[in-house]
């Protein structure tokens, strides 16, 4: 487990690894951490409400103004803010989802990718699988192997502000 450490100077930030049953932040309060053992260095975060089935990894949207999640994203070809959970942030919590930096994803276990390989997210599981038109993420591509196993594992990626395509017209 990554050791996060808030940047920010202020007192009381929720733990981002950690899941909290009243609300700690405003939903979307977005603030900056770096990783205490230097393996994955800065990224940001987003303060968001749980949903039903999240675990550590999932790919989630954020719905606009309420920052509610949802596993998985809205629709193909819909744009949308998209982000990683932090904890096992289930429905009724709040929680931190990262949005940028070097991160970890849960995958499907029979999906394998490539270093630099796009990645889409399971609307059912909010899980990273293959690359399928419609519903790739912006701005997150994968930083090394990730191979086929058995039960659900997880990809390393790089994102940054990370959502989902809008339609091209």
């Amino acid at each position: 487990m990554v050791n996060w450490v808030h940047n920010e100077q202020e007192l009381g930030l929720q733990a981002i690894t950690e899941t909290s049953a009243t609300r700690q932040h405003p939903p979307g309060k977005i603030i900056r951490a770096h990783d205490a053992d230097d393996v994955l260095g800065q990224a940001e975060f987003i303060y968001g409400l749980g949903v039903a089935s999240t675990i550590v990894g999932s790919i989630v949207n954020l719905r606009p103004t309420t920052f509610q999640t949802a596993l998985g994203y809205v629709g193909e070809n819909v744009p949308s803010l998209m982000g990683i959970a932090m904890s096992i942030n289930t429905a009724g919590r709040f929680g931190w989802y990262q949005i940028s930096g070097n991160a970890v994803a849960a995958k499907s276990s029979a999906v394998s990718f490539a270093p630099g390989a796009k990645v889409a997210v399971s609307s059912a599981t909010g899980l990273a699988v293959a690359t399928i038109s419609g519903n790739e993420l912006q701005g997150a591509v994968v930083s090394a192997v990730a191979s086929a196993k058995t039960g659900v594992i997880t990809v390393p990626l790089q994102i940054n502000r990370i959502h989902m395509q809008g339609r091209v017209t």
